[in-house]
């Protein structure tokens, strides 16, 4: 069984002030092109379809072509999709059970009350059923009432106690599970994130790849770059296109995954995608940069960081004669860095006490009174232990 794995597609997205609306469709005709000439028995697109809970017309309107043209192909293709965490379940689902019968299958919300399960959706091919389990993005409070002995406290415990009560035969059957999360290997290897990624803090988020590690491939989104965790079968497609500077070095590519008999190790072919528009970052002189440009880059999306030590005359007026779609231009310099360095020197000798009153200040509008200054000093010298 032939699918495509996608994830993340941030329709209505902007990267800086642009507008990706072209470039979205862009990138997902050429999926539908794929689709045409490589016939999958299936497309698997595991959350984040929207940008924001609340998409604009204008974002709803674009998926709702993608998903129009593929539908139109035939054979029929079954298209499997869950929410991410940037999705509204809710909106998502909307007229789910119409859409059932010409086989996209949304699934917006994890199962909340006892009698309610994991969506699945079984189809064949010639070594029998593939069973795909959508599982949508999900947090311990989403599951609480179905756990009579308590929440599971952890994103990760949430996630295996879910898929526990499932009863899966992993034994005979082929199972895919499609899953927004973040997962981390079992001796927690570090995953390669992007600035256009939001994560919690001390991830709290994670969750380990134990509980998910027995199905026979494990389509995972939320993370921007391609990348496995564990093994190969349990991997992150990436997005189709680059969502912020830091992907700027990252291949986007179509992933294509083909389920052979039970037992037999799944095929994973990555194809060439080709964007509207790259994402590219440049340092160094104005006059390097402007020497250097070359036409083919000049209507990309360019984040330049200026080396020069003495300004250049309008720098930003003559990129822009060069570059149509800038995204920013930073400075750096020995007269910068020195700044910087200044500013954090500053800030690790300053003491408690001290910080707290510019904040106080700040925040209130007058310097603390002697009463208040009193009071603070007391708590930060018994803070410090202090008598």
């Amino acid at each position: 069984m032939k699918f495509f794995h996608l994830s993340d597609l941030h329709i209505g997205k902007q990267l800086h002030r642009y507008n990706l609306k072209e470039d979205q469709q862009v990138i997902l005709k050429e999926v539908i092109t794929y689709a045409k000439e490589l016939r999958p028995d299936a497309i698997v697109i595991a959350g984040d379809i929207y940008d924001k809970s609340v998409p604009s017309a204008e974002a709803v309107n674009v998926f709702d072509e993608f998903l129009t043209d593929l539908s139109e192909i035939t054979p029929e293709i079954p298209i499997l999709i869950i929410s991410g965490n940037h999705d509204s379940p809710d909106r998502l689902k909307y007229a789910s059970e119409i859409l059932k019968r010409h086989h996209i299958y949304l699934a917006g919300n994890v199962p909340e009350r006892p009698e309610e399960h994991i969506e699945k959706v079984t189809l064949h091919d010639a070594y029998g059923e593939v069973d795909f389990y959508l599982l949508p993005f999900m947090k311990p409070a989403y599951v609480k009432n179905i756990f009579v002995d308590g929440t599971p406290e952890t994103y990760s415990d949430a996630v295996k106690e879910i898929i526990k009560r499932e009863k899966i035969d992993y034994k005979d059957k082929r199972n895919v599970l499609v899953s927004h999360q973040f997962y981390v290997g079992e001796k927690a290897e570090s995953s390669e994130t992007c600035d256009s990624e939001v994560f919690s803090v001390g991830g709290i988020d994670n969750v380990d790849i134990g509980s998910v590690k027995e199905f026979d491939y494990v389509a995972l989104g939320h993370l921007h770059g391609a990348q496995c965790i564990g093994k190969p079968e349990i991997r992150y497609c990436g997005t189709l296109l680059k969502y912020s500077v830091s992907e700027s070095t990252q291949n986007k590519s179509l992933t294509v995954v083909t389920l052979k008999a039970k037992g037999e190790k799944p095929e994973i072919e990555n194809y060439p995608l080709h964007p509207l528009r790259d994402v590219r970052k440049k340092k160094g002189t104005l006059d390097e940069i402007i020497k250097e440009a070359q036409e083919t880059e000049k209507d990309d999306y360019i984040s330049i960081t200026l080396t020069d030590e003495i300004d250049p005359y309008k720098p930003k007026e003559q990129l822009e004669r060069i570059f149509s779609h800038i995204l920013e231009i930073r400075v750096d310099n020995q007269r910068t860095r020195t700044k910087l360095k200044e500013m954090d020197e500053e800030l690790v000798m300053k003491d408690p006490f001290t910080s707290f009153a510019e904040f106080y200040k700040e925040m209130q509008g007058r310097e603390m009174n002697g009463e208040e200054e009193t009071i603070m000093k007391e708590i930060f010298d018994k803070a410090k232990g202090v008598e």
